[in-house]
């Protein structure tokens, strides 16, 4: 059977089963639950969250701001993939996605993601994808660089 990972923009049908989403007990240290980044983009209308679909399953959340920040770059905020799913290759196909849809942002020239160092699963997945530590530290987070 060939699977397939698409990423669609959250709304009223989705929103409820990414909530319901979850990390490994590890993972949990390091992330806010999907609910909280779900409500922070309803204050912050800047930020765009997408569901990650497995087929037809619903199985990740991510979100980005689709404003410039620090660093001169668009943020990436959330990616994750529940638990039961992880290990397929589906976050680094739908970061993919995501990348592609950001090169679109005005002036995209760079992106941005962090995330706490000890988090060994997120580092080898951006630098995977191509993101570069250039040392930048933000609290308890590094960011990690894409030029685009």
């Amino acid at each position: 059977m060939n699977r397939h990972v698409e990423i669609k923009e959250l709304n009223e049908s989705n929103w409820y089963d990414c909530c319901l989403l979850k990390l490994s007990a590890e993972q949990e240290l390091y992330m806010e639950p999907n609910a909280v980044s779900i409500a922070q983009s309803k204050f912050e209308s800047t930020l765009k969250c997408y569901a990650i679909y497995y087929d037809e399953t619903i199985v990740g959340f991510m979100m980005f701001n689709s404003v410039k920040e620090e660093l001169d770059g668009y943020w990436i905020y959330r990616m994750m993939i529940d638990h039961a799913y992880q290990g397929k290759g589906i976050g680094k196909s739908a970061m993919r996605l995501l990348l592609e849809d950001m090169k679109a942002l005005p002036d995209a020239a760079k992106l941005v993601v962090g995330y706490h160092p000890e988090n060994i699963a997120a580092h080898k997945l951006y630098e995977q994808l191509g993101f570069i530590d250039q040392g930048d530290r933000f609290g308890k987070e590094m960011a990690v660089i894409k030029n685009l």
